[in-house]
């Protein structure tokens, strides 16, 4: 997914790469500052996407609470939706197409996930959206004040925590797949919640790299279709929090 977050499409080589070039006439600098990316522009386009998103998840939400199986558009929001993070990691230019369409297909996904859960433990998605806001909020508060400072070390501890985490995910989910092994982290042992803990920490590291990195491309003068790209990157993060802390809170609920 040089790499500076989990997003496949959020480093600084796809932001470098997507830069506009610059036309000088005696050593002035011609700029539409109607055609760059701004962190205001980002942040307007995330809330776009965190409405479509919760838009659509309220329809498997509503269809797992009245008795009709939300299997199918939970399952096919999950493909579609990674199928359009692929997508747009090599078509950036696409993004303000393909973002809106991840958010609606993730929606999907989401939303069925989450009803899943809330039927067996009544409360658990109040309880992890919320912890997923705190902790957005407070990253951002930090990041913004300069509290938490994006160093190149910073970024490389994070950036291979988060690739050992995946190769791990990815090994434990192969291996179950043809054998009776259960994953650890499968489990709701103390170890089990110890790593879902730490996979949360990282989460949230990654926010700080997609803060920064959205940072850089409106210093850089990105193209203006990058704020749905940084955005899309963003709302990745988002969900693998939430579901992070879904995971958690309910191997918490399975030990009562």
């Amino acid at each position: 997914m040089n790499f500076n977050s989990k997003n496949p499409f959020l480093n600084s080589k796809r932001f470098s790469s997507n830069a506009e070039p610059r036309t000088e006439v005696h050593q002035a600098q011609i700029i539409d500052y109607n055609q760059e990316m701004t962190v205001s522009g980002t942040i307007n386009k995330t809330a776009i996407l965190f409405l479509i998103l919760c838009g659509a998840a309220m329809v498997t939400w509503w269809m797992t609470f009245n008795g009709i199986n939300p299997m199918l558009p939970t399952i096919g929001g999950a493909i579609v939706g990674f199928i359009l993070v692929l997508v747009s990691s090599f078509k950036p230019q696409l993004s303000p197409y393909l973002a809106p369409g991840y958010a609606l297909f993730e929606g999907l996904f989401i939303g069925g996930i989450s009803a899943i859960f809330e039927l067996k433990f009544p409360g658990i998605v109040i309880n992890a959206v919320g912890a997923t806001l705190v902790t957005f909020l407070v990253c951002l508060g930090l990041y913004k004040f300069r509290i938490v400072k994006v160093t190149e070390q910073f970024k490389s501890v994070v950036v291979a925590a988060t690739l050992a985490i995946a190769t791990y995910y990815l090994i434990s989910w192969v291996v179950s797949m043809f054998t009776s092994w259960t994953p650890v982290h499968y489990e709701n042992s103390m170890m089990s919640i110890g790593i879902s803990v730490f996979v949360i920490i990282i989460a949230a590291l990654n926010l700080f790299l997609d803060f920064d990195l959205i940072e850089k491309g409106a210093r850089e003068k990105m193209p203006k279709f990058m704020e749905w790209y940084g955005a899309m990157g963003l709302m990745i993060t988002l969900v693998w929090l939430y579901i992070e802390f879904l995971r958690l809170l309910t191997k918490i609920s399975s030990r009562d």
